[in-house]
């Protein structure tokens, strides 16, 4: 049996991290294997806080140390990893991935690089953007930024889609095979954009934007794992970038209309296999 190991934040209520990641992969028919890296009660952007712990680096590794003695680190199609509670989870995450790609060479690893944007209240801890940037992000296979994260990667700054080009030219250079560029803010116009570059070429996808008097949580987990679903259930890497897009959107579009601050992942469940928007990726 095939999976993804996805490594990211939890929570029990609403949809970030894992709690945003997982079922869509699972709506597109992928089994999925979840470890957590914090367990809180809800995301951090509540005014009323939140409860929960940092799981430790030993834990996450004694759970990974688990999945070794089933005998099924070969089985692993994909890792997906998001939002570290802790500078040491990185450690152990590069230890992960040289595992599973041991016994699986082919296995994906998807870098979602949360480094964290205290305005908005993620805040991540003392070192965490130190080491991935100097360890996981080069390790990956399908690097997933944000413009921010993306400067910080390649010390570029980005000021327009020629810019953001430049900068996935850039990172590619400095390991990763693919970039999905997730939010460009930088990029003029009405449209909400972001960049794919592989080996093939760069390529820009557009879809409206929504107003939303809070901003929904967790829009990035669902992006790089709609697109990793994609790539792992028989789309090209174009194919599964324009899949995410719309899919991503009509989850967008269905919480603006309900009026809700958590992405609604369950109504709008459908969209992550057939998405009822259709936007086209430009070759730049």
């Amino acid at each position: 049996m095939k999976g993804i190991l996805s490594i990211q934040s939890h929570v029990t209520y609403g949809h970030a991290g894992n709690s945003a990641a997982v079922f869509p992969m699972q709506r597109m028919g992928l089994e999925v294997w979840p470890i957590h890296t914090v367990h809180f009660s809800n995301h951090t952007q509540y005014p009323q806080g939140w409860t929960g712990d940092v799981v430790s680096a030993d834990s996450i590794s004694k759970v990974f140390d688990g999945l070794a003695k089933l005998d099924i680190l070969g089985d692993i199609s994909a890792i997906v990893t998001g939002y570290m509670g802790d500078a040491s989870h990185c450690n152990v995450i590069a230890d992960i991935v040289t595992r599973v790609k041991q016994e699986n060479p082919d296995c994906l690893y998807v870098c979602d690089p949360v480094m964290g944007a205290p305005d908005k209240g993620c805040i991540v801890s003392d070192g965490v953007a130190e080491r991935l940037i100097g360890t996981l992000m080069p390790m990956a296979d399908i690097l997933v930024p944000n413009q921010f994260e993306l400067t910080q990667f390649t010390g570029m700054e980005i000021n327009s889609l020629k810019d953001a080009a430049a900068a996935c030219a850039k990172a590619r250079s400095q390991g990763p095979n693919m970039v999905v560029a997730k939010h460009l803010h930088s990029v003029e116009g009405v449209a909400f954009s972001m960049l794919m570059a592989n080996e093939d070429g760069t390529y820009l996808v557009q879809r409206p934007h929504l107003t939303f008097e809070r901003q929904p949580v967790g829009v990035g987990d669902m992006i790089s794992s709609t697109f990793v679903a994609g790539l792992l259930t028989g789309c090209d890497p174009v194919q599964a970038f324009e899949h995410c897009n719309n899919a991503v959107y009509g989850v967008l579009k269905t919480t603006e209309e309900a009026g809700e601050w958590e992405l609604q992942t369950i109504a709008a469940q459908r969209e992550f296999e057939t998405p009822t928007s259709d936007y086209k990726a430009l070759k730049l």
